[in-house]
């Protein structure tokens, strides 16, 4: 097998790969069709996957990082930010995900943008669609690539560009023909707040350290820390405030379940594979920093702890498929998050991984479940114009699904192993991955695992509450009774999913293909993570509590039975329930707090201040001068005899004045 150095030519390719999907398509995409489109794009992202895992193979041989460089970029003075490829244990994790759950989410693409371009009328934006695909794709990349801070603030620029192209992709779509636009611009601003926070944190590691360079920083992490431990403590901290813009954590998280405005594989692409990930790479590979800082480890782990319990009490109450998925990779990133701030950074990249598996297939199979719906509404209403089927119950909501699970199997069964995976039953992927969490919180903080405890529970009670509205029980609407299973293209990148869901677990077992002895060689400093049988039981036995529970609620007795029933759990838990279905008001409170007055503010300046001070300064000065110029044009009559005139008096004036003086 080839060693890493003799791959070294090839890795750019990694980058150029989805590049040329992107110029393919977007210079030859009308004469390829849909069916060429889908095949360069996925071909791109699969070619990339491909030399990843030739990459993996040869530092498996060689596991020392490589740096190569690409071209010389910025350099002032004795500063210089190379454009250059880093290729590592870390990083190289991160290819792997991106590019490989990011192939099986453009295959299915392929099937469902070509039903959903015609269900929202326009077919012409599938190239489109793709293209922006790629880009993705490339930005994450260039991200997970980077050699030093500033290469990885353009990827994740990117990646936040992206966000909004693809949440914003259906832009006259949603409420009062705006919602999927004002979802997109709400992306990108609650975005920008947190990439002002990284882009400080850049500043000061250029002043105090005077390199961008990840290894130039993190060699002089110590020394910089014992002389200036405000100035690291404050670098961190801004970082963090990046981390909870990209990764959605409290409290900047509001953008994430309004991204669910685009296509379904829009969402699982954010969710799994690529964005909401980069806050949680930037601290592990930032992991020399942390470790200097112990209030900043301190305050990430509480981030990531109370963002995981709020967002798993928010997603109980949702009726959207696509929202309670979101709330649950917000409560999911929230472990990730505490994990790397306990220190624990290769439980917090494992969970990473295998949250990538499961939460790509749930969103993809809710995907499914979605086409199964608007299909069956179709079959439900034949003749019926297009335009007329589209009018008929949310495809979404869970209220108007039910009995799904006889009708479209495959989509039952994928979603089954999702759910399970995502509950933390073993031998599922996420009962490992969650487990090492747990572990690292009870070695850690006891209050801290109480609290993931509490969110393990939530997220399997809510997992089980969509699995049986969706799936079981009687057909609550007719969409519901005739939906039907997708075809291969849609289906396969499920099965796949669910494979790698079941069996994820393995990439960090003893003896097997252990991520924890792969990922030493990139992160010196990680919190070792033994397997607890006290702590797998515990949380073993908490998943089934919640399964239980959301049997007993929604699964024991017929519930729902009709999609205006209420929901049992309103008249149980009452206002608490009234909370958590309103998402705790915080959208409001954001509103209230910073919207409004900001909206306020930006009237009176610009209506007192700016048209009324400052327009009108302008427009006054210039209606002086207009009617000074009306004066003025009545001496520009055209007679001759007048200028020579006024000539002549010019002249006496001038003799007078000199007589005189």
């Amino acid at each position: 097998m080839p060693g890493i150095e003799s791959m070294a030519p090839f890795t750019p390719l990694l980058i150029g790969l989805p590049l040329a999907g992107i110029l393919i398509n977007l210079l030859a995409g009308r004469r390829l069709g849909e069916a060429g489109v889908g095949l360069v794009a996925s071909l791109a992202t699969g070619l990339s996957f491909g030399l990843a895992v030739l990459l993996a193979v040869g530092l498996g041989q060689h596991p020392q990082a490589v740096i190569i460089p690409l071209a010389d970029w910025i350099s002032v003075g004795d500063f210089n930010a190379a454009w250059a490829l880093r290729v590592d244990t870390l990083s190289v994790t991160m290819m792997l995900v991106v590019t490989g759950v990011g192939t099986l989410i453009h295959i299915y693409a392929i099937g469902y943008m070509h039903s959903d371009v015609r269900h929202n009328g326009d077919p012409g934006r599938f190239r489109r669609f793709f293209v922006y695909f790629n880009l993705f794709i490339l930005a994450m990349l260039v991200l997970v690539t980077a050699d030093n801070y500033l290469m990885l603030f353009v990827g994740w620029e990117g990646v936040g560009l992206c966000s909004y192209l693809l949440i914003g992709f259906w832009f006259e779509k949603g409420a009062e023909g705006l919602g999927n636009a004002r979802a997109a611009k709400k992306a990108f601003i609650v975005n920008r707040i947190g990439d002002f926070g990284l882009l400080v944190a850049i500043f000061m590691l250029f002043w105090f350290f005077g390199t961008l360079s990840f290894d130039g920083v993190f060699e002089q992490a110590p020394q910089i820390a014992a002389a200036a431990p405000a100035a690291v403590l404050a670098i961190t901290l801004f970082m963090l405030l990046g981390v909870t813009g990209k990764s959605a954590q409290l409290p900047l998280y509001v953008w994430l379940p309004d991204a669910m405005a685009g296509p379904t594989p829009v969402s699982a692409l954010i969710h799994a594979a690529t964005m909401v990930t980069a806050g949680v790479y930037l601290v592990a590979r930032s992991s020399p920093l942390f470790m200097q800082v112990p209030l900043a480890q301190s305050v990430v782990t509480w981030v990531g702890a109370l963002t995981a319990l709020f967002a798993a009490t928010i997603a109980v109450a949702q009726f959207d498929i696509k929202k309670v998925l979101a709330y649950s990779t917000i409560s999911q990133l929230g472990f990730m998050v505490a994990a790397v701030g306990m220190g624990a950074y290769v439980a917090g990249m494992f969970h990473l991984a295998t949250h990538a598996f499961f939460k790509a297939l749930l969103f993809l199979a809710a995907g499914s479940v979605i086409l199964g719906m608007e299909h069956g509404h179709s079959a439900g209403h034949p003749g019926e114009e297009q335009t007329q089927v589209a009018a008929g119950p949310d495809p979404q909501d869970m209220r108007n699904m039910g009995g799904l699970g006889q009708r479209m199997p495959t989509t039952f069964w994928v979603y089954l192993v999702g759910a399970l995976a995502l509950s933390g039953i073993a031998p599922l992927s996420g009962f490992f991955s969650k487990d090492e969490i747990l572990v690292a919180a009870r070695t850690t903080s006891l209050p801290v695992y109480l609290v993931l405890a509490a969110a393990a529970f939530l997220t399997a009670f809510y997992m089980g509450r969509q699995l049986w509205l969706v799936f079981f029980g009687q057909p609550r609407t007719q969409a519901a009774s005739h939906a039907r299973e997708n075809p291969a293209i849609i289906t396969t990148p499920l099965v796949i999913l669910a494979l790698l869901a079941v069996f994820g677990g393995l990439i960090n077992l003893p003896g097997l293909l252990p991520l924890e002895h792969w990922l030493e060689h990139s992160l010196e400093h990680n919190l070792a993570v033994p397997f607890e049988w006290s702590v797998a039981a515990i949380s073993f036995g908490l998943a089934l509590l919640g399964l239980l529970v959301a049997w007993s609620v929604y699964g024991r007795r017929k519930v729902l039975a009709t999609p205006q029933s209420p929901d049992p759990l309103a008249a149980r838990l009452g206002a608490l329930y009234r909370g958590m279905q309103e998402k705790w008001w915080v959208d409001e409170l954001y509103q209230a707090v910073v919207v409004r007055p900001y909206q306020g503010l930006s009237r009176f300046l610009a209506q007192p201040v700016d048209q009324g001070g400052i327009d009108g300064l302008v427009n006054g000065f210039g209606t002086v001068m207009a009617a000074l110029a009306r004066q003025l044009s009545k001496l520009q009559n055209g007679f001759v005899r007048n200028y020579a005139l006024a000539v002549l008096f010019g002249v006496v004036a001038i003799l007078t004045y000199l007589v005189l003086r």
